[in-house]
C-alpha cells in the first residue's frame, strides 16, 4: 500500500510517499481502507522531532482519518496515535466512528481530533454545565481560526459561551465571526493580555485554551477570572510553558492538561463526549470547517502551510 512517511525528524521535507507493507491487526483492532486523512499541528511537530514519544522513523505519518470499514462496508472516521496517512490502516475498534450520512470523507476526517479535544476542553473547564445563576461563562480561545479553534467556537455557541479568540489577521477573526466568535483579538495589533482585560472590564475569563506554551501560559493564567483554569493542550512555540505562580496564588487558578491520546483511551469519557457531539452533529448544529484539501502526493504542502500559520480551519488530505 502507499502511504506518507516520515524518513527523518527534520521537518515536512523528509516526508516520502512509500510502498509500505499493510498493517498486521492486533487484538481489538479492524482494517479500514482510508480516503482522507486530518492535518494537526501535531503531525507538523512530529515531523520535526517535537512531539514526544514519536517512535524512530521511518514511521507512517498521521493521527485522524475517515474511510470504509472492510468487515462491515460502514463508512467510519477515527483517531490513532500514528500510521493514518496510508491507503489502509488497524484502527481499534472503540476509536472509530460512524461517519454522519451528509458528511463527506474529507469533513470526517477533520472532526475526532479537533472536535473531541475542543468537547474535552469545554468538559475540563466545566463549561458543558450551565454556569451559575446570573453569570456567563468566558472563555480565550488562542489560535481560533484553526482546526482546534473553529470546533471550539461552534461548540461554544452551542454551549452559550462569551468567547475571546485571538489570531494573526483580521481576515480569519472575521471568518470566526460568523461561525459565532463574539470578541476577535488580532494579537499582531493587540497584546491579548491587555485586550481580554479590557473587554472583560478588568474581570478575565473562566477559561484559557492554551495550545502555544512559553510565555503563552504565564499570560493565559493573568487573562483569568477567580478560579479560572487555563487548560494546556499543547506547545506550539516549541518552547516550555512558563507559569506566573503568582498569578495562580492571587486568583486561585490551575492549569489543567488536556492530552487527547491519553484520553481517547477511556471509554468513560470518551463515550459520553461521543453521545453529546453526535447529538448536536445530527441537529445539524457542528460541521467541520476545512480551509484546504491536498492530494496526498501534495502533503508537503499542507504541512508547511500549518508551519506558517496560513491555514484557515482544517487542512485535509486526500488517501
Amino acid at each position: 500500500m502507499k502511504a506518507l512517511v516520515i524518513t527523518s525528524l527534520s521537518g515536512p521535507d523528509a516526508l516520502s510517499i512509500q510502498d509500505t507493507a499493510e498493517p498486521a491487526l492486533k487484538p481489538g483492532q479492524t482494517p479500514v481502507h482510508v480516503a482522507a486523512g486530518g492535518l494537526n499541528f501535531a503531525d507538523f511537530m512530529t515531523a520535526q522531532g517535537g512531539y514526544p514519544g514519536t517512535p524512530a522513523p521511518p514511521l507512517i505519518a498521521g493521527r485522524e482519518f475517515a474511510g470504509m470499514e472492510e468487515s462491515s462496508g460502514r463508512r467510519v472516521m477515527g483517531y490513532m496515535q500514528w500510521g493514518a496517512f496510508a491507503e489502509k490502516v488497524a484502527a481499534y475498534s472503540h476509536m472509530l466512528w460512524p461517519v454522519p450520512e451528509h458528511w463527506t470523507d474529507e469533513q470526517a476526517a477533520a472532526f475526532p481530533v479537533n472536535y473531541f479535544t475542543a468537547y474535552l476542553g469545554y468538559w475540563q473547564a466545566g463549561m458543558t454545565q450551565a454556569p451559575a445563576a446570573g453569570r456567563t461563562h468566558r472563555v480565550l480561545i488562542h489560535a481560533v481560526a484553526g482546526g482546534v479553534g473553529t470546533a471550539a467556537v461552534q461548540i461554544g455557541r452551542i454551549l452559550g459561551v462569551e468567547m475571546y479568540g485571538t489570531s494573526s489577521s483580521d481576515e480569519k477573526l472575521r471568518r470566526v465571526t460568523d461561525l459565532g466568535l463574539q470578541h476577535g483579538i488580532n494579537y499582531k495589533q493587540r497584546d491579548y493580555e491587555e485586550a481580554v482585560k479590557d473587554l472583560t472590564h478588568g474581570e478575565g475569563v473562566d477559561a484559557v485554551f492554551e495550545m502555544l506554551g512559553g510565555e503563552h501560559t504565564a499570560k493565559s493564567l493573568r487573562c483569568l477570572r477567580d478560579f479560572g483554569r487555563v487548560i494546556q493542550y499543547g506547545t506550539a512555540t516549541g518552547k516550555q510553558p512558563q507559569l506566573d505562580v503568582r498569578a495562580l496564588y492571587a486568583k486561585s487558578a490551575s492549569l489543567q492538561g488536556l492530552w487527547l491520546t491519553y484520553l481517547s483511551q477511556k471509554r468513560e469519557i470518551m463515550e459520553p463526549a461521543w453521545t453529546q457531539l453526535s447529538e448536536w452533529i445530527a441537529q445539524r448544529k457542528l460541521t467541520p470547517v476545512i480551509g484546504q484539501v491536498f492530494p496526498l502526493e501534495r502533503a508537503v504542502e499542507g504541512y508547511k502551510l500549518l508551519q506558517e500559520g496560513k491555514n484557515y480551519g482544517k487542512v485535509v488530505l486526500k488517501i
